[in-house]
């Protein structure tokens, strides 16, 4: 190989991990933001301690 393909090489592999650090950042950007903003509102669960096992209530429930 050539120092000038091996450059060109190095270089295109530089530009693909800089698309793929970009994409990564992209996506973990949008999962935060989705976090923060989404509201998932109010569920149907127990208000009371159930008897049963396998029974759960929020433990504060905003409804």
């Amino acid at each position: 190989m050539t120092k000038a393909a091996g450059r060109r090489s190095r270089s295109l592999l530089a530009w693909w991990g800089l698309v793929a650090a970009a994409v990564f950042l992209g996506a973990n950007a949008h999962m935060l933001y989705v976090a923060i903003d989404s509201d998932p509102g109010c569920v149907a669960h127990l208000k009371e301690t159930g008897s049963a096992p396998g029974q759960y209530r929020a433990a504060k429930s905003s409804c």
